[in-house]
């Protein structure tokens, strides 16, 4: 690294105001994912079972989610360091005063999108009114609203929103004329329920709709950053998981049978999961810095359309920060 970047991410800690009473934190991370166990997570699971986590002097512990698990609320009642989440929800949560901080962003693209039947009559967005559309919550809504509110729809009065749930139930059974899918897991599910082939769908990615916003990157506390020791311990911890991520993206059919050892529900199938890691490596690679390094450029394009959209009340400051990022691609 050179002397501006190494002088960069001093300053930029330095910004953040340390304690000098902070006292040695001890080596112990709790991450909180945003989902279950699959290989949406591979880069956390592969650091861990490839000893990256314990070579860096870290204990770490891995949470899978689930449908009813807010990651914003597992931080804010001090159950994790760092959850996985998608900014729209950080941002959201800081708007409402959980200082939540961005401190490495793993997705560089998003994987969200809109899937509908052809027989419901959906051809364009336009053809969303009147309709009843499947929506993830607990964070996830936010790209939607904000897509809604772009077309000039009112949820609920135009368009019909159904709650969705951990399945493809709902196009399955003409519940919906369209589902929230990713491009890694929900897609495949309808075509691997042998009910609906590709022909009979059409798909409309956030991407290309103008709405995409950064999906899974790491949050932790703004206090958190004012804690030297806590600093270091979290670009241990990042350093180490961009080393588990990018031996995934390089190793996946190894990295799909790490995450299948790590699903402890027994719910997961290999055929899907080495599909998902495919598509997930996709969403990982791009950046010209490095694994895990926020685009200022990709924050502001999040910021816009959430706060134009009205997901939150004003912009934001202090919602990202390269310190950690800077710090761990210093160390050895």
């Amino acid at each position: 690294m050179n002397s501006w970047m190494k002088t960069s991410a001093v300053v930029a800690l330095a910004a953040f105001g340390f304690s000098a009473s902070a006292s040695a934190a001890d080596n112990k991370v709790t991450v909180q994912l945003k989902w279950v166990a699959q290989a949406q997570f591979a880069g956390y699971f592969v650091a861990k079972d490839k000893g990256l986590y314990q070579a860096a002097g870290l204990d770490v512990t891995v949470k899978p989610g689930g449908p009813d698990i807010a990651p914003e609320q597992v931080i804010a009642a001090g159950g994790a360091d760092v959850i996985v989440d998608w900014m729209p929800a950080a941002l959201a949560a800081r708007d409402k005063g959980e200082p939540l901080v961005n401190i490495a962003q793993i997705f560089q693209k998003s994987g969200l999108e809109l899937t509908c039947r052809k027989d419901s009559g959906v051809k364009t967005p336009a053809d969303f009114k009147g309709k009843t559309l499947g929506v993830w919550f607990y964070g996830n809504e936010y790209p939607f609203m904000a897509w809604m509110n772009k077309l000039g729809y009112k949820p609920d009065v135009d368009v019909t929103v159904l709650k969705q749930g951990f399945n493809v139930d709902p196009i399955l059974q003409k519940q919906a004329a369209c589902i929230s899918t990713m491009t890694y897991n929900e897609y495949n599910q309808i075509l691997e329920s042998g009910q609906l082939k590709a022909s009979d769908l059409i798909v409309f990615k956030y991407q290309n709709e103008g709405v995409a916003v950064l999906e899974d990157g790491l949050y932790t506390l703004e206090k958190n950053l004012k804690d030297k020791a806590m600093v270091e311990k979290l670009a241990k911890f990042v350093k180490a998981t961009d080393a588990g991520w990018d031996w995934a993206v390089k190793n996946q059919a190894e990295a799909v049978d790490i995450v299948l050892k790590n699903d402890t529900s027994g719910a997961q199938k290999k055929d899907h999961q080495t599909s998902m890691m495919k598509e997930i490596a996709r969403l990982v690679e791009g950046s010209k810095k490095g694994t895990g390094y926020l685009d200022p450029a990709d924050y502001k394009r999040t910021v816009d359309i959430v706060l134009e959209n009205k997901v939150i009340s004003k912009a934001p400051t202090g919602a990202y920060t390269h310190a950690v990022w800077d710090s761990a691609m210093m160390m050895k």
